[in-house]
């Protein structure tokens, strides 16, 4: 593992794919210009409107989303993860699948998202994912790079979940990706403290690109796409608009965390 720059992108997607896209395009091109070698987009970060939408367009989302990661890879030298799209299972549901690419297009990890967000909140909105999505069965994988260092995924609502990132973190992790579309509500008052979390417990760097924003009728997403140090410190912090959460994922920073802190030497329970 060496230092390098890491971009957690920020969006407000719409129920648009090519727009997104669009978007998504535009702003991995600023990452790349700002030196970033990892840029990670957020969860829908190609198509976020009506779950009937969603599935009705997913054969579509899916193979052009995955064109274009692959296009953004190669064409820019890179490895970039999208943080979350939809992908046909059978059915009428499909997998909420995020996905890494190398900088010569080729896969590197995939993963479907295994906690779905079955949740009424207390301002009104109701949200029902596993209408639609089918939840993965595995523990989410480990992309180990010479370059990048040992990479775990996971997506959004995973983050309330520790005992993901604590098997993540025994596989070795040293940077966990956490793309997400957080509802406002709960944003205000989670959002940074479960990321700063998963960070401390596991002396590990997070990467949480988000959604911001008003997407359609009511879906509010809190935004401030984050990257997090070992010790908890915000590194950068994307704000509530579309654009870029950009730090050093530094090694030596790591090691000297680990040090000062053995937590994952002194566990006791597993």
């Amino acid at each position: 593992m060496k230092s390098y720059l890491a971009a957690a992108v920020q969006m407000t997607s719409k129920p648009d794919l090519e727009e997104n896209l669009a978007t998504a395009s535009d702003l991995v091109e600023l990452a790349v210009r700002r030196g970033a070698a990892f840029v990670t987009l957020p969860e829908n970060f190609s198509f976020l409107g009506q779950e009937t939408e969603k599935v009705k367009q997913a054969s579509e989302i899916a193979h052009k989303s995955e064109k274009f990661l692959k296009t953004m890879a190669q064409r820019y030298q890179i490895t970039i993860v999208g943080g979350g799209f939809p992908i046909p299972v059978g059915d009428g549901k499909v997998s909420n699948t995020a996905l890494m690419i190398g900088k010569n297009g080729e896969e590197l990890a995939r993963y479907e998202k295994v906690h779905l967000f079955d949740v009424n909140l207390p301002d009104g909105n109701t949200y029902q994912e596993s209408e639609t999505v089918k939840a993965g069965v595995s523990l989410p994988p480990i992309s180990i790079s010479p370059e990048l260092g040992k990479i775990g995924l996971s997506v959004c609502y995973d983050v309330r979940f520790p005992e993901l990132y604590r098997q993540l973190s025994k596989q070795g992790a040293e940077v966990l990706l956490i793309p997400a579309a957080f509802t406002a509500y709960t944003g205000k008052d989670h959002w940074q403290v479960l990321l700063k979390a998963r960070a401390i417990e596991n002396t590990a760097y997070v990467i949480a690109p988000a959604q911001t924003g008003n997407h359609y009728a009511r879906r509010t997403s809190h935004g401030h796409a984050m990257i997090i140090d070992p010790w908890g410190l915000i590194l950068s912090d994307a704000g509530e608009d579309p654009g870029l959460a950009l730090a050093e994922i530094n090694p030596s920073r790591l090691e000297q965390v680990r040090r000062q802190m053995p937590v994952l030497n002194h566990r006791v329970f597993g």
